[in-house]
């Protein structure tokens, strides 16, 4: 796979990436530092999202009013997503591309180094071995300082020889330390594309190579063999990267023969000895190692004179010509050979960097967005559902309301129908029964019994007694004549109207509708209140003569015009008086107009008036009856008129006096008890219409506890629809976050990850 940088594709990037992009045409190194900035904002982004998400979900999950949207584990897993994010954000905020330097002692190790950077940032030359790693890595700040391990002091050095007296100084250093020289970014460009270079002490010196590679070289993109072009390749170099080339998979080497410069000396054997050097360093690397093919091998091996480029460099950077001094024959061939290697090896370690420090990240960013995704998309699709099962529940609910209210119209006309047809049926039964009663007093007078005597007390407590019996008796009397069948309708239209509103209860409430409705035994009431209705009854148990001129004139004429007779009627025949008609329509009452009775009354009056004033008058009459039929007939007349009388006055008893008392109260009674008999049918049926009143208005004060609890439903229902609309909203809003991550992340593939393929 070759690992040579070529030029993105422009047409698949914004403006802002293009011109990322141009940056990173005008330096290879600039494609990580992009990178990095790239993969780093998608970090946050892909952060900032999940902390979103795990907040909805957490408050959706804890949403008690809603059914289950998401689950335990889905709360739990995003949450943990949250802490992976961060830990990953904050390695690639530290990720940097790294080169190791390797090779024998004094091949020239920190030279490559020092010319790299353009600058004597290491020590090197004679007397100046590397007797530890070395990693130069940039600071923002304007001071070089040293860090060694274990310690956090910063050692400032200003110079190369006191970096180098730094070093040789530390006593605890030996050739598996790691010091950390920190050159200012301002100094030197290689250093501010967030690259760190490791020199290391020769691999000549030290068997502990393992510890070397577990230590050093484990997140090395990039690997630089410095061998001395005076030699061949050794076995020692050889062996270190054979142990490399097995802990690792496919690492990036470059082999530099350092001081080809040497070769200046001798032109003739310098094509000869660059061919040998060329094949074995292609055999080393194709067929030892197989990290490359031979096509790709001329790319990873150079050779360069490091000393000859840093005087260079250093010269330029001085403002002095580069070729200026004492430099071997063939100087623009190899600083040509040095910067086709830096080229290649920027475009080497800004792709492989970005391919082993992002990608692994990038696909699990990918797999969690895509996690999220699917998590999102399941609360949306639940969400969906159950505000469907609400939809329809909130219209089955309000069918079921409106088929109650009116079904509730229609029973409730149906009822008062039905409560009017019985109360008129009751009160026509109870007047019917009262008059039969009425009739029939008589019996009940008869069957009272209590010691009578005429006297006031006695009488008056008689009376009382015998009210009490009428009232009860009546009362009785009615109740077997109509309660059974009053109380049998009664029952029937209340059984009617239960199971008639029935249909309009919960299935639930329907079994316990009569426990909720309680039907007690309903017995009329039919208030008589005798005691009251005859209280101005006036008894009249005075001996009275069947044959006397009270009771004739009693029998003729009755016991009202009777005595009106018996006490004088001086103003029977009223005196007309002339009346002025009120309107010419209506005729004038007819003047002297009089009744049959008023006319009866009037003469019997006169006849009593003329034999009271006078005895001539009977001595007259007596003379024309004594000739009309004798005086024995007469006689006769007068002694069974007499015996007559005699035997009335002494069977008039206190059993006599009992009789005529009841027969006078059930006169009485009954013309009272007359009066009230459409009262008293109009009450009872008035207690029916109430208690059937009462039945249906419990009966729908059930209804109304259920039409409340459909509308409280129906509320409850808005209100859910509500937050699930709210919560699809956002589901659908995070999914399509995550789908956005999703896209960014497939791009940073395409820019980034796949330029090499």
């Amino acid at each position: 796979m070759s690992l040579v940088f070529s030029r993105p594709n422009t047409s698949a990037i914004g403006k802002k990436d293009k011109r990322l992009m141009a940056e990173v045409n005008a330096s290879p190194l600039k494609h990580f530092v992009t990178a990095k900035k790239k993969i780093n904002g998608i970090f946050e982004q892909l952060g900032a999202y999940i902390k979103e998400s795990s907040a909805f979900l957490e408050e959706t999950y804890s949403n008690e009013e809603l059914d289950p949207v998401t689950t335990e584990e889905q709360v739990a897993e995003v949450r943990g997503y949250l802490s992976k994010v961060a830990g990953i954000g904050e390695v690639l905020s530290r990720r940097h591309m790294k080169v190791v330097f390797f090779g024998r002692t004094s091949n020239g190790k920190s030279s490559v180094i020092n010319a790299m950077l353009w600058d004597k940032v290491l020590p090197s030359g004679i007397g100046h071995t590397t007797n530890c790693f070395l990693r130069v890595e940039g600071t923002d700040g304007n001071e070089a300082f040293l860090l060694t391990e274990g310690s956090e002091e910063r050692k400032n050095v200003k110079t190369v020889n006191q970096l180098a007296h730094a070093l040789h100084q530390d006593e605890h250093l030996d050739a598996g330390s790691l010091v950390c020289v920190m050159w200012p970014k301002a100094k030197c460009a290689l250093l501010r594309d967030d690259l760190v270079l490791v020199d290391s002490p020769g691999i000549d010196v030290t068997t502990e190579l393992d510890s070397w590679i577990d230590k050093f070289c484990l997140d090395a993109d990039v690997f630089v063999l410095v061998a001395n072009s005076e030699s061949t390749l050794m076995q020692t170099e050889k062996s270190f990267f054979h142990k490399v080339n097995e802990r690792l998979s496919s690492p990036n080497i470059f082999i530099l023969n350092n001081r080809w410069d040497a070769s200046a000396s001798e032109p003739e054997y310098m094509e000869e000895v660059r061919r040998q050097h060329m094949d074995r360093c292609t055999s080393f690397l194709v067929e030892e190692l197989g990290v490359v093919d031979r096509a790709q091998a001329s790319d990873r091996i150079f050779f360069v004179s490091a000393k000859e480029v840093l005087q260079a460099r250093v010269q330029k950077a001085q403002g002095m010509p580069e070729a200026g001094g004492a430099l071997a024959e063939g100087f623009q061939a190899r600083m040509f050979e040095f910067q086709n290697f830096e080229r290649r090896f920027e475009e080497c370690i800004s792709q492989s960097a970005v391919k082993t420090k992002f990608e692994q990240h990038t696909v699990r960013a990918k797999q969690i967005s895509e996690a999220l995704r699917l998590i999102m998309d399941s609360v949306h699709v639940a969400a969906q559902e159950q505000r469907i099962h609400c939809m329809e529940t909130k219209e089955e609910r309000e069918d079921r309301l409106e088929f109650i209210d009116k079904q509730l119209d229609l029973l409730t006309l149906d009822c008062k129908t039905k409560i009017k047809k019985i109360t008129e049926e009751v009160e026509k039964q109870v007047s019917n029964a009262m008059a039969e009663e009425i009739r029939r007093l008589y019996v009940l007078v008869d069957d009272f019994h209590m010691d009578f005597h005429p006297s006031q007390v006695v009488l008056k407590v008689y009376k009382n007694e015998l009210h009490r019996h009428i009232e009860e008796g009546l009362g009785r009397n009615m109740s077997e004549r109509c309660s059974n069948a009053i109380t049998s309708a009664l029952q029937n239209t209340q059984t009617e109207m239960i199971d008639g509103l029935k249909p309009l209860l919960p299935i639930s409430v329907r079994e316990q509708v009569d426990k909720m409705v309680p039907r007690q035994c309903f017995s009329l009431s039919y208030d008589l209140n005798c005691d009251k209705l005859c209280s101005d009854f006036q008894e009249d148990i005075g001996f009275h003569f069947s044959l006397g001129w009270t009771m004739l004139v009693n029998r003729f004429l009755g016991p009202k015009n009777t005595r009106r007779a018996l006490m004088g009627y001086n103003d029977q025949v009223p005196r007309p008086m002339a009346i002025t008609p009120v309107s010419t329509s209506m005729p004038p009452f007819p003047q002297g107009s009089m009744t049959q009775e008023e006319l009866m009354v009037s003469m019997v009056t006169g006849l009593a008036s003329l034999t009271s004033r006078t005895s001539m008058g009977i001595i007259v009459v007596g003379g024309v009856i004594w000739k009309a039929v004798g005086w024995r007939l007469i006689a006769l007349s007068v002694g069974l008129y007499g015996l007559l009388y005699v035997y009335e006055r002494l069977t008039w008893t206190t059993k006599a006096k009992e009789r005529a008392f009841k027969r006078q109260f059930v006169e009485y009674a009954s013309e009272k008890l007359q009066l009230i008999v459409s009262y008293t049918g109009s009450n009872c049926s008035h207690q029916v219409q109430q208690e059937l009143a009462g039945t249906f208005a419990q009966l729908c004060q059930q209804v109304d506890v259920t039409r409340q609890q459909l509308e409280d439903e129906i509320q409850d229902m808005n209100r859910k629809i509500e937050q699930l609309d709210t919560l699809q909203s956002k589901a659908k809003l995070l999914r399509n976050k995550a789908g956005w991550l999703d896209s960014e992340l497939n791009m940073f593939t395409q820019q980034y990850l796949q330029q090499g393929r």
